[in-house]
């Protein structure tokens, strides 16, 4: 009975998911290798690392306001071996991004940001987070039916394990028979690629739920952290009764921006996005890159933008990773674990084939049910 009650739970709620999931793993396996493709297109502009300081913020304002009068900085990233990454423009207009010397200087290339490749992997990740619709409503579509997948690899295994295990069944579990009618051969990709990819699966799962269901991730968080609850975040804001401080905004920058790299000598690289001058509250927020193409380690210090003073930020976000708990540090390797970019090159490949099954088990079982609802009349209708 129960065998029963799962198997028409994981036929009817797959039928349900499908269409959603496919899209969510597919745009998954086109998302995988994002970098690698624009760094291929567009290659990245390397310079020799030095040991000499680098241009400070002040400087790559001056450089743009010669080349874009009147635009703001948007956004500025040092990274060792490559030219500073200049973001020129407002988000909605048409941003420009300038590579600088970051000794000199000197403007070494320009480039349009929203190139034809960056809107495509923008398209593509907005299908993922939201099938394309509004976003209240396409978060709760792609979370709920992740969800209901997370459900299906679970019944699916169920479903998957033989009452009796012999020559037979073990054939039919775990390989696939290539030179059997294209029947057969559908249900094995089905069963056999779903049980080797069923806890990859699981993992891609859940780590995209912790985003879109709070209930889950504040769930999740309190049961890997001995039942500590999950801070809020809170904006860090700048001290407005100093809004008529002698220094300048630029000058707060420069000195932010030389702690930070003090601090984190080893880091590979520095970020930060300029305050938004019309609200004079918000903070300079500066992230040190502890390794490139990873984010976990990452740290970020914050200051207030009139006084240059560092404002202290609670222990959950500005602890290194090091000293992290376990259940600090599970969160933080959320995102890197659900690109795969946690193992580097070898673990997006991995969650990119991953993913590919995943895209497969909705196709491959919709055919499954649906020879064997209509495959039987469909003959006898012929006879």
């Amino acid at each position: 009975m129960f065998r029963k009650i799962n198997n028409w739970l994981h036929l009817w709620m797959g039928l349900v998911s499908g269409v959603i999931m496919f899209i969510v793993c597919l745009t998954a396996c086109l998302f995988a290798f994002n970098e690698e493709i624009r760094d291929l297109i567009y290659p990245p502009v390397k310079v020799s690392h030095q040991a000499k300081p680098v241009i400070p913020p002040s400087r790559i304002k001056t450089i743009v306001a010669e080349h874009f009068p009147g635009e703001p900085v948007t956004m500025v990233t040092y990274k060792k071996g490559r030219a500073i990454e200049v973001i020129a423009k407002k988000w909605d207009d048409n941003p420009m991004l300038l590579f600088l010397s970051p000794y000199t200087g000197k403007v070494l290339e320009k480039r349009i940001m929203l190139n034809k490749t960056t809107k495509f992997f923008y398209f593509i990740e907005e299908g993922h987070r939201t099938l394309w619709l509004p976003w209240e409503t396409g978060r709760l579509v792609v979370n709920y039916g992740t969800l209901i997948f997370v459900f299906l690899l679970i019944s699916g295994l169920i479903w998957w394990y033989p009452k009796k295990w012999n020559k037979s069944t073990r054939d039919k579990s775990f390989k696939i028979k290539w030179t059997a009618k294209w029947k057969r051969v559908n249900i094995d990709l089905h069963n056999v690629l779903g049980f080797y990819s069923l806890i990859l699966l699981l993992i891609l799962s859940l780590t995209g739920m912790i985003y879109g269901l709070k209930w889950f991730s504040k769930g999740l968080y309190w049961s890997t952290s001995a039942g500590a609850s999950l801070p809020a975040w809170k904006a860090t804001l700048s001290d407005t009764t100093k809004m008529n401080a002698v220094r300048s905004l630029e000058q707060v920058l420069d000195q932010s921006l030389d702690i930070t790299m003090r601090r984190f000598q080893d880091a590979e690289g520095y970020t930060y996005r300029t305050p938004d001058t019309a609200n004079h509250s918000s903070s300079i927020e500066i992230n040190a890159i502890a390794s490139l193409g990873k984010t976990y380690a990452d740290q970020s210090l914050y200051f207030d933008r009139h006084t240059g003073k560092e404002i202290t930020k609670e222990a959950y976000y500005a602890a290194s990773f090091k000293e992290a708990p376990f259940g600090t540090k599970l969160r933080r390797l959320n995102y890197d674990i659900h690109l795969g970019q946690v193992l580097g090159l070898p673990g997006k490949i991995i969650a990119f084939l991953v993913s590919l099954i995943g895209a497969s088990l909705p196709v491959t079982g919709f055919i499954i049910w649906y020879n064997r609802k209509f495959g039987k009349k469909g003959k006898k209708k012929k006879v």
